[in-house]
């Protein structure tokens, strides 16, 4: 099957569970999941603790903390009921559930369910159960007979969290475990990726001997399926429907909508959080998190010497994880030349040459040991490709279009077939890498003398109406805003074809761009740029600007940086996005900026109102910004 009928599938299987949203009420569609594992008597809480292991007295206060607060506990059936517009969710409606299927959801949770009259879900593996006891742990699992009992009770829903795909299998050539859902398994016999079809029968399989399973045990099929670690694909989502499980559950903080019955968020219960910390999680939701983020070139990290290498990651590592940084917007293509352009890739592709398949794996090791978000930095359209040269974008030079001189060497994305050519560049990075979002590079730019391929002034003309003459367009500055304004808009559409080709394979992932102060602080720039905050906001769920003086030359770095940060609270809830990146380099002096200049720019920042922060670039090997100072300030005091 095509990636274009899987698409058009998945679009058909997201509009099967939303239509009936239209019949419901809307003022009452919204509702939570909570999400729970082992259940502990306060006597076994002894270490190694289990960060998703819940006190059951604490379960009580949850419970109690539920209804004395006007909460509503609904069952799968109620969802349903909603979604076929048969009755609205009450307010505050909430959905219990309990993975994995241990004893202790027998012997401990159940009573408090029957309680407080509670319904839950009760998501079981079915490999485990064959075992009776969870291998990677050793805890008691229900038997099936207990699992048919709670199922007759009328208070349980049993779904499916896979028959044996709660495990990791290998995700690359160094060996590391990811997700059995979204992974391509890697044979290191072989040296080599698991084929698309070969990935999809796997998962089709999968999902449907779970389905199976409980169809045997129970008498019916799941109508549910929790996905293991939360994680989950289009084609996953697919294999789901084809089973008979239409609702499935990830692991995404937030709240819900009808609309969300595919795939909802669940907000897991770790670290055995009490009442008041519960209660703070169910009203916050965990959402509005502020970043801070670190800018880290691969290229730094990578050597000939691949043993040079791991001791470079490792001190990346170990320096991430000191410094507070809660996000990590890494390099995944190789600009020795420090151009700007991708020479090479460090994921496997079917376009440009690949330096080494390295990001998949820095990008876990960042995840796991400094327990970070990794976005994927990437350019849009600065690649150094074997492509035709009218792929690339053209400047009016000398009275006729010419290749731009531009630094960044740009596949135009006014051509098919170079932004076909790109979207199957990010299609195979989420193919084979996980990673929690995409930072598109500061390469967006198209300038008031760009693109003036025939392609593009064809599309100026026919679509947007303008002339299709470069010179009659600029003779006048009404018509070259609007020139610009068109493109910026281009440009915005076509990162969300990039976005979608991602999320095809990682549909989680979160967007940020990088912004130019100059259109930010001057709107009326946007012509020279193509960039503007309206339209990027609209695009992206960050906006990364460069809030660089020294770069800028600017006459007064802190009243520039004040501009900055009051430009953008101008536009409402612009603040709520915006990442202001801070040079850690003066790069027209190439020295390291100085801790004190760097410490007061971060300050000044956060106290005008700036929510995220980050910096460029991080440089384990130079300790800039100076991690005994950076580690002082640079962390987010995280509340639930």
């Amino acid at each position: 099957m095509n990636m274009r009928l899987i698409a058009g599938i998945f679009f058909v299987i997201a509009c099967w569970i939303a239509g009936p949203l239209q019949a419901a009420d809307s003022a009452s569609s919204s509702f939570i999941v909570l999400n729970y594992h082992d259940i502990l008597e306060e006597e076994e809480r002894v270490p190694p603790f289990d960060r998703m292991a819940v006190n059951k007295e604490h379960l009580n206060d949850h419970f109690a903390w539920l209804k004395s607060n006007g909460y509503r506990v609904i069952s799968i059936q109620d969802l349903l009921d909603a979604m076929q517009g048969k009755k609205p969710l009450p307010n505050k409606a909430v959905i219990l559930t309990f993975d994995d299927g241990y004893q202790s959801f027998y012997t401990r949770a159940m009573p408090l369910l029957k309680k407080y009259k509670y319904p839950a879900t009760l998501a079981v593996v079915g490999s485990w159960l064959e075992q009776h006891n969870h291998a990677g742990t050793n805890k008691p699992l229900m038997t099936p007979a207990q699992i048919r009992e709670v199922a007759a009770s009328g208070l349980v829903e049993i779904a499916s969290h896979s028959f044996n795909a709660h495990h990791g299998i290998v995700a690359n050539p160094q060996g590391n475990e990811q997700s059995a859902i979204t992974t391509r398994l890697y044979s290191s016999e072989y040296e080599e990726y698991e084929k698309d079809e070969e990935y999809r029968k796997r998962i089709f399989q999968e999902l449907e001997k779970s389905s199976e399973q409980l169809l045997q045990m129970l008498g019916k099929r799941p109508r549910v399926m929790v996905w293991p670690y939360g994680e989950y694909n289009a084609i996953a989502l697919e294999a789901a429907k084809n089973a008979g499980m239409p609702l499935t559950m990830g692991l995404n903080d937030g709240a819900n909508t009808l609309a969300d019955a595919a795939v909802m968020k669940r907000m897991i219960m770790t670290d055995d959080p009490t009442a008041e910390r519960f209660a703070t999680i169910v009203t916050k939701l965990r959402t509005g998190r502020e970043l801070r983020v670190a800018h880290v070139d691969m290229d730094y990290i990578y050597d000939e010497d691949e043993e040079q290498t791991e001791k470079n990651l490792s001190a990346v590592v170990e320096r991430i994880k000191a410094s507070g940084a809660n996000t990590v917007y890494l390099q995944a293509f190789s600009d020795p030349d420090g151009d700007g352009n991708a020479d090479k890739l460090y994921f496997p592709n079917r376009h440009l040459p690949m330096r080494r398949d390295l990001f998949n794996y820095v990008s876990l090791r960042l995840r796991k040991g400094a327990d970070v978000k990794v976005y994927a930095w990437m350019p849009m359209m600065a690649y150094k490709a074997d492509v035709p040269l009218k792929w690339y974008v053209k400047e009016w030079r000398d009275g006729e279009p010419q290749l731009s001189r531009h630094v960044y060497t740009r596949l135009s994305p006014f051509n098919p077939e170079a932004r076909q050519f790109v979207g199957e560049i990010y299609e195979d990075l989420a193919k084979s890498c996980d990673f929690n979002g995409i930072l598109f590079h500061d390469d967006g730019i198209l300038s008031d003398f760009e693109d003036v391929s025939p392609l593009a002034m064809e599309f100026t003309h026919k679509v947007w109406g303008l002339p299709a003459e470069f010179d009659a367009i600029h003779s006048s500055s009404e018509l070259r805003l609007r020139w610009a304004q068109y493109k910026t808009e281009l440009m915005g559409q076509f990162t969300d074809y990039l976005t979608n080709k991602v999320r095809f394979y990682r549909p989680y992932i979160k967007t940020a761009r990088n912004f130019y102060s100059l259109p930010l602080l001057k709107p009326y720039s946007e012509e020279w740029y193509a960039q503007s905050l309206p339209t990027f906001l609209k695009h992206y769920d960050y906006v990364a600007v460069e809030a660089m003086p020294f770069m800028e030359e600017a006459e007064n770095p802190k009243q520039w940086l004040a501009e900055l940060v009051e430009k953008t609270a101008q536009t409402p809830g612009a603040l709520d996005k915006m990442v202001f990146e801070l040079q850690a380099v003066n790069w027209k002096t190439q020295q390291d900026i100085p801790m004190p200049v760097f410490t007061e720019q971060f300050q000044l920042l956060k106290k005008l109102g700036a929510k995220h922060i980050g910096y460029y670039p991080d440089n384990v090997f130079h300790d800039q910004p100076k991690l005994a100072e950076l580690k002082k300030y640079f962390p987010v005091e995280i509340k639930d």
